[in-house]
């Protein structure tokens, strides 16, 4: 695509040049049409170099290339939490990504429901999650710390409170980290979805006897 993009652009710019000369053999150029006319080629010459200087590695560090070193985790996104799970070391988790420093982690992003959107602002990383595909997307922390990650797609009423946490490690310490809760058994925590009014009781259920509630027989 960018061979052929390059391609286009350069019969263009051949063309154009080849119109503007024969112009110039049949009508003297004024100074003015002459900065509009090199200002109109030059300008976006610049700009589309710059954006290809600038975007080019961006987007590379983006692609999830083959790496044996690689570190991969899958995410799932539901309504309103998100699945992660360690396949090669048998870990899950719920709301929260571990990963080491300096080092390429492939994210395989899925959707169990509706469409998502996995986003870590500070980490320059934005796919869509898509119910029956899985996308990969290539994520690397150049600095320790905590940060903090969005579902960037409206999936519904408690979008809002989508959010995730990706904590960078030192890497002895995702090392230990990871050895310590691999040493566990390990079993994705519930999500908690009480702030979000989806399991509140009714009133009228909560004036009723406890062991009406829990479906018991009162004795007469």
């Amino acid at each position: 695509m960018f061979g052929f993009a390059t391609v286009v652009l350069l019969v263009v710019v051949v063309l154009w040049h080849y119109a503007i000369k024969r112009r110039a053999e049949q009508t003297p150029v004024t100074r003015t049409s002459g900065w509009i006319i090199w200002g109109g080629l030059a300008l976006p010459t610049v700009s589309i170099t710059v954006l290809l200087i600038v975007g080019v590695p961006i987007g590379h560090r983006m692609m999830p290339l083959p790496d044996e070193h690689a570190l991969h985790i899958q995410v799932t996104g539901n309504q309103w939490y998100w699945q992660v799970a360690y396949p090669e070391h048998d870990l899950q988790m719920t709301d929260e990504l571990h990963i080491p420093v300096n080092t390429p982690v492939h994210l395989h992003l899925t959707s169990a429901d509706v469409i998502h959107s996995f986003w870590v602002p500070r980490l320059g990383v934005k796919l869509d999650m898509l119910p029956g595909r899985t996308n990969l997307l290539r994520l690397e922390a150049s600095a320790a710390g905590v940060y903090l990650g969005q579902c960037a797609e409206y999936c519904g009423f408690g979008h809002a409170h989508m959010q995730f946490t990706v904590t960078a490690h030192e890497q002895l310490d995702f090392a230990d980290w990871l050895n310590e809760h691999t040493s566990l058994e390990q079993k994705p925590q519930e999500p908690d979805l009480h702030g979000l009014g989806l399991h509140e009781t009714s009133s009228h259920e909560s004036d009723q006897p406890e062991s009406v509630q829990q479906g018991e027989a009162i004795d007469e």
